[in-house]
């Protein structure tokens, strides 16, 4: 990496990135010191050791031009397919789903990665295709995305699934395709939910029909997200302080370091701690659309714009989620919530947003 490229780099981003780490370290600490195995604080430390290590992701993929990066993504691509594959056959069993292999003492979710994979790969091809002024083109497309797409929902995984298809519509219609085009597709993905219904899992059914209406079965698939709103209205201006909050503290909240994460946050910081949470995550993507506006070429723009869509997606629907006005899906709330896999990926989505924002000018020699 040339040291001339130091000067472009975007700080607001990574002072933005910190911010919300601290944060999220501090509420990982209230969530998990009286529960935790090992000891206490043993999340909170091992969320530190995976910031400290994509710190290092981050300025590896800084240091590689995008360009270089791109040029890889039929690699990139057969190695995301061949870990989702070896899931199905090595992977680790939890909670009902079959998404992490085993690492010794770590686990890997290769599912996590796979969106990252997967805004590379499908920039390099919207950048060749230049335009998608045809259905063959966007069908194309579509297939880029679906083959990763069904085996992360053999896992199953539904929302990731979603996070992949909110990564394709956010970076195709950037791309430019027809509104007509598009409508038509938004169209046809709207009259095939009754016939997708069939496909879904009992749980992932009853998680829709808890959405409607929690009270349907309150001490089951209902208790999350009741439990989750008790929580976030009983924090009410300023929240009951750090440690302090009886719903996370009395082990009410389930799951509370990883999807639940906000619940926790909004009972002990408060309304005042959920809007300034709510403020980073609104600058990090506003400068991460920055970023894309300013970038040399389309292929950096296309980029940039997946990784935006990513993060605004997820940050919709984890807090909808805690809140009770977006469905139960187990999608984590981008460098808040505890995971090794998701925190990783996240450091190294911004590794290549600050690539490419470095590298919008020539350098003159």
């Amino acid at each position: 990496m040339n040291y001339k490229l130091l000067k472009n780099i975007e700080y607001h981003i990574l002072i933005v990135i910190v911010i919300i780490t601290i944060i999220s370290i501090l509420i990982i600490s209230s969530a998990t010191h009286a529960t935790a195995p090992g000891g206490n604080f043993h999340y909170t430390k091992m969320q530190f050791i995976w910031f400290c290590l994509g710190l290092v992701a981050m300025f590896f993929i800084m240091a590689v031009d995008y360009h270089t990066i791109a040029q890889w993504s039929n690699v990139i691509y057969a190695v995301n397919l061949g870990m989702l594959i070896a899931v199905m056959i090595l992977g680790r069993e939890s909670m009902g789903a079959q998404r992490w292999i085993p690492l010794g003492p770590f686990s890997l979710q290769p599912s996590e990665f796979a969106k990252l994979a997967l805004i590379i790969t499908l920039a390099k091809y919207l950048d060749r295709k230049k335009s998608l002024n045809n259905i063959k083109d966007v069908a194309l497309a579509f297939f880029h995305v679906g083959i990763p797409l069904i085996l992360i929902m053999k896992q199953p995984d539904l929302g990731t699934s979603l996070v992949l298809l909110a990564i394709l519509f956010g970076m195709i219609f950037v791309a430019g395709i027809s509104f007509k085009l598009f409508g038509a597709i938004i169209g046809i993905g709207v009259m095939s939910l009754p016939l997708l219904w069939n496909f879904l899992h009992d749980y992932q059914k009853k998680r829709i029909l808890v959405f409607l209406n929690p009270n349907l079965d309150p001490l089951g698939a209902g208790y999350h997200v009741i439990q989750s709103k008790i929580a976030i209205g009983s924090g009410k201006l300023l929240g009951k302080g750090l440690f302090q909050g009886t719903q996370n503290q009395l082990d009410f909240i389930p799951e509370q370091h990883t999807d639940f994460i906000f619940a926790v946050l909004g009972e002990e910081l408060g309304f005042v701690g959920g809007m300034l949470l709510l403020v980073l995550f609104f600058l990090l993507i506003y400068y991460t659309i920055q970023v894309a506006f300013k970038a040399r070429d389309l292929l950096g723009t296309y980029m940039v714009i997946g990784i935006a869509t990513m993060w605004t997606f997820q940050v919709m629907v984890n807090i909808g989620m805690t809140l009770g006005i977006m469905p139960v899906t187990g999608i984590p709330l981008p460098f808040m919530s505890y995971g090794g896999s998701s925190f990783l990926m996240n450091m190294m989505s911004v590794g290549l947003v600050l690539n490419i924002g470095m590298r919008r000018q020539k350098i003159l020699f």
